[in-house]
């Protein structure tokens, strides 16, 4: 089975003048759930080679045994440095689709033609996506066949408004996933902030935050298995 994940290659956090970009467990945690499930790895990016890590999610307070181990795999690492250019990506290609979050993905990646159509050309052809913390925002322009928003009547979750707040980044973000989903007519739920909490949707699997990480990874490899 093979998985495609995207990461954004956005790296600006709005005007602060502050650094962005993917969120190292939410790559990380998953990367390992989907490679102990079985899953041949291909990582993307919309300018390919290597993505821009969010500084903060390398902090020590923010570190886990993932992203250790992450950081000292040399394939894992070389897998990064060398993403390919999300328009040479092929949907029929893959079994599935993985968007780790972080704060850029709701720059480049919500407005990104080729990630709309990929998506869009993924779950038409009855095959999985699975988006964790801030990239489900991701979905925002995404459509079913009949035109209306993707996430209208579904159940989904993401990063949410008292969880932005949190981070104090509720007036820098160009909006807030938790209002987006709902204003696309999504049916939003959501656990205590920073606990595991994740909403499997037929093929669409979405995650809170980044402690959901790993269990959005593992909803995925169950949904692949299933399909077989």
């Amino acid at each position: 089975m093979k998985v495609l994940i995207v990461l954004t290659s956005h790296d600006r956090l709005g005007e602060t003048g502050h650094k962005t970009g993917f969120w190292l467990e939410e790559l990380a945690a998953p990367y390992y759930a989907l490679k102990q499930a079985g899953a041949q790895l291909t990582l993307a990016s919309p300018k390919g080679g290597r993505p821009p890590l969010d500084p903060k999610s390398n902090e020590p307070d923010s570190q886990t045994d993932d992203t250790r181990r992450f950081e000292a795999d040399a394939e894992a690492m070389n897998a990064l440095a060398h993403t390919v250019r999300l328009a040479d990506v092929r949907a029929e290609d893959f079994d599935a689709v993985f968007y780790p979050g972080g704060h850029g993905p709701l720059w480049d990646l919500a407005e990104d033609g080729h990630s709309i159509a990929l998506i869009e050309s993924t779950l038409a052809a009855q095959k999985p996506v699975a988006l964790v913390c801030h990239a489900p925002g991701v979905l925002r322009h995404v459509r079913k066949s009949d035109g209306r928003p993707l996430v209208e009547g579904r159940n989904v979750t993401g990063f949410t408004n008292s969880e932005e707040a949190a981070v104090g980044l509720t007036e820098v973000v160009p909006f807030l996933v938790e209002n987006e989903l709902r204003a696309k007519g999504g049916a939003f739920s959501s656990g205590p902030d920073w606990h595991p909490h994740v909403v499997t949707d037929g093929l669409l699997i979405t995650g809170q935050n980044p402690a959901s990480s790993a269990a959005t990874a593992e909803a995925l490899a169950q949904t692949l298995k299933a399909a077989r």
